[in-house]
């Protein structure tokens, strides 16, 4: 009799363990504020929004703890713009929970850099478990080449993600932000992307920001019928600011038909500003970017880094060679590793010991949401 309840037990826990994995998220026990919701109706006790920016309208506009949004299975179309602080969005399925738009350069609203399907403008900004994305068609829409770039001048940004003037201690956990190019903008601020995804072809990394990559897979998208596929990083880090655009543990590979030695691993941006004697180059951008113990693919051009043109003060066109930025690796492998030269230059055991998180945070503790 004993053994005919315990096992009746255990068929009871089965089953029950079994309907907890298939209920959707927003039935479980959770802490979530807002819940995605095509008829803007609650899911169980949380309420519903039709909109992730008719969700943030109900968010405290001061700092009370992150809001949690949840993002259920499916593609939400839609541009936000993120002014309240500690904004969460966590998925219900990293790779089915979708936010996507796909406007470009051209779509950006008045008084915006960016056209970025998520743009941030507040501090403590969370994504996790989710795709992130903007699916303008850049094949359809390459720029045209010319004499100083091979991957055209300009007119194919399309952003998935910008960390604009007010972002700072941002986290994206588990996250997919795909693109084309300028997939990434992380402009200002300190940001922490940990076993994320993110492609693209054309500096699809990119800003000013100090940013630590963890363990994240960076993925090299093809340009069709082109020779040379484009650059990962373009950093425009203030020469004053010690770290830039970091990378410890991640994967650099590369989507099929992506040929060996068509990707460098980055360029160093010189952006346009606006001055009080004119518009030109920022002299104090001197771009940092580093790879710690990162696998390579072939798809790495040997030589690893590529100059870029800027505008300077004075009219006319100039160079910032590789040499000139901060641009460094450590310990790199796999069939992209190339060897150290005087422009693919290798830190020391002991330079390379002061890429800490804690240094890079200047002090912030990053927490990512449970999930």
């Amino acid at each position: 009799m004993t053994s005919e309840i315990d096992r009746r037990a255990v068929l009871a826990g089965t089953v029950a363990l079994a309907a907890a994995a298939s209920a959707p998220a927003w039935a479980a026990p959770g802490p979530f504020d807002a819940v995605l919701s095509r008829d803007g109706k609650q899911r169980g006790q949380i309420p519903g929004y039709r909109t992730i920016a008719d969700a943030m309208a109900a968010a405290p506009q001061r700092d009370a703890g992150l809001f949690r949004i949840l993002v259920p299975r499916g593609e939400w179309r839609e541009r936000i713009v993120v002014t309240k602080p500690n904004i969460c969005l966590i998925g219900e399925d990293r790779s089915a929970s979708r936010l996507v738009s796909n406007s470009l350069r051209k779509d950006r609203r008045p008084g915006e850099a960016a056209t970025a399907t998520v743009l941030v403008r507040a501090p403590g900004f969370q994504a996790a478990r989710m795709t992130i994305a903007n699916d303008f068609d850049y094949n359809a829409n390459m720029p045209a080449e010319v004499d100083f770039d091979r991957t055209g001048a300009s007119g194919a940004q399309a952003q998935a993600i910008m960390l604009d003037i007010g972002s700072d201690r941002a986290i994206f956990h588990r996250v997919d932000i795909t693109g084309f190019q300028d997939t990434l903008w992380a402009e200002v601020g300190r940001v922490l992307f940990r076993a994320c995804l993110i492609s693209g072809n054309v500096d699809f990394i990119y800003g000013g920001a100090r940013a630590l990559f963890d363990r994240c897979t960076i993925v090299s998208r093809l340009r069709p019928n082109k020779d040379f596929n484009g650059f990962i990083a373009a950093p425009n880090t203030n020469v004053h600011q010690p770290f830039g655009l970091v990378f410890i543990g991640c994967r650099l590979t590369k989507e099929p038909g992506v040929a060996p030695h068509t990707v460098a691993l980055g360029r160093a941006w010189k952006r346009q500003r606006t001055f009080p004697d004119g518009q030109y180059a920022d002299p104090d951008a001197v771009g940092q970017a580093v790879y710690i113990r990162c696998w390579m693919d072939d798809h790495i051009v040997p030589e690893g880094w590529y100059r870029m043109h800027y505008y300077p003060k004075g009219g006319g066109m100039a160079f910032i060679e590789p040499e000139a930025a901060r641009f460094f690796e450590y310990r790199s492998f796999g069939p992209g590793a190339g060897p150290a030269s005087p422009r693919r230059r290798m830190l020391t055991p002991q330079q390379a010991a002061k890429f800490t998180e804690k240094a890079i945070f200047d002090g912030w503790h990053a927490r990512p949401a449970s999930t």
